[in-house]
């Protein structure tokens, strides 16, 4: 996949269609996340368990069936993206309330009493990665935060202290992503993990 935005890599962005995460999508979002299930067999669990029962999932396909639970409940869990019938890239989104571990964070508390919907992790197939995606992504993801009636998206993205972040590292997001899709730094606590948000009552678009 092309890296800089060449008409091909253009007309490829605009080709990316997004969707929650439901029974119907669930094969595709297996097929993406394979047999690692993303990364350590996380399922994107991390952030929703104690790290006991985090790690104790990791076994058994104990975070996998969590992830399924939460979808078979119709709980939100997060956005596909598509490309030519492919689930090529994930992000993570639901009601801050529903992730533990950011009400245990030290630096990423409430700044208010306003419901949010927190971004906290992202996941690109590895074919994909550095052209555009995630930035993509996190359009669609505003797009139907707006629709949905979801006033604040909220994330936690990191700012690299080095010139290439390992992949492996860059599952909470590039802070350069979040700010090319719209979104805008709410706190500092901690200098290379900022609080942003994008209010999509303010910014639709």
């Amino acid at each position: 996949m092309k890296t800089d935005q060449t008409d091909d890599n253009r007309e490829f962005l605009e080709a990316l269609t997004f969707e929650p995460l439901t029974e119907g999508n669930w094969g595709h979002f297996e097929q993406l996340f394979g047999d690692n299930g993303a990364c350590g067999n996380c399922w994107c669990m991390y952030y929703r368990l104690a790290k006991t029962d985090f790690q104790e999932g990791k076994f058994e396909d104990g975070n996998k069936n969590a992830m399924k639970a939460l979808v078979w409940n119709n709980k939100p869990a997060g956005i596909l993206g598509f490309f030519d019938g492919q689930a090529i890239a994930w992000c993570a989104f639901a009601p801050r309330e529903d992730y533990p571990k950011l009400a245990r964070s030290r630096v990423h508390k409430p700044i208010d009493d306003e419901p949010v919907w927190s971004v906290p992790c992202m996941f690109i197939h590895k074919r994909f990665r550095r052209s555009g995606v995630s930035v993509q992504l996190l359009k669609g993801l505003v797009q139907y935060a707006s629709e949905q009636g979801i006033k604040i998206v909220e994330a936690y993205p990191t700012i690299p202290t080095q010139e290439k972040l390992p992949d492996s590292f860059a599952w909470i997001g590039l802070y350069k992503s979040f700010e090319r899709a719209g979104f805008r730094i709410v706190d500092r606590t901690s200098a290379n993990r900022p609080m942003v948000r994008y209010y999509t009552s303010r910014q639709i678009g």
